[in-house]
């Protein structure tokens, strides 16, 4: 695998998105609504 480094602003966008998957994850916990992802090339649902 290659490695490269990494620029400042990379690292913020990527630090940015997973705070904001945090947060859906809590958003949809609170209002009990089913989470849409893709796996594997399938849609799955997922309940809370």
């Amino acid at each position: 695998m290659k490695n490269y480094k990494r620029s400042a602003d990379q690292i913020k966008i990527l630090k940015g998105m997973d705070k904001v998957y945090d947060q859906l994850i809590e958003f949809k916990k609170r209002s009990n609504s089913v989470l849409v992802i893709l796996k594997d090339d399938k849609i799955i649902e997922i309940k809370p």
